[in-house]
């Protein structure tokens, strides 16, 4: 112990549960400083999943159902998941089957690219679906 004494060295207990407890000799200040580094590097490396929403209508003109296809083609193939909203507004909720129909026309547009994650689910006047990138 006179070494760790005179080279500012700590004890530092790795395993105290363990029998019998585990411990080094290490200057703290220098372990710290690399486990901050590493903490900091695998943070660096690490990717966060972006979910991109998009809101259809059961009553979509065939020009904005394209470009909001378009739009979502690009957010999958940047490796975005995406969140399709249909909302039913009124006397919309009647025709339901409308909806349905327009949800699954704008998964057939994009199953070349993009795995359905959520299959299309009607929460209270809202269907939902959710598209994840295909796996290469």
């Amino acid at each position: 112990m006179d070494i760790a004494y005179r080279q500012n060295l700590d004890l530092l207990c790795v395993a105290p549960k363990a029998r019998p407890a585990v411990c080094k000799i290490l200057d703290y200040g220098r372990y710290h400083f690399e486990q901050q580094k590493k903490a900091k590097e695998a943070k660096r490396k690490q990717h966060t999943v972006e979910i991109k929403a998009l809101r259809l209508s059961p009553i979509i003109d065939t020009h904005d159902f394209e470009t909001k296809v378009r739009q979502t083609k690009k957010w999958i193939e940047s490796g975005m998941k995406v969140k399709i909203d249909m909302r039913f507004r009124g006397r919309m909720m009647t025709r339901q089957e409308v909806g349905k129909q327009i949800m699954n026309q704008f998964l057939d547009e994009v199953k070349d690219i993009a795995a359905i994650e959520k299959r299309p689910s009607l929460e209270g006047n809202t269907m939902s679906t959710v598209l994840a990138p295909k796996k290469k």
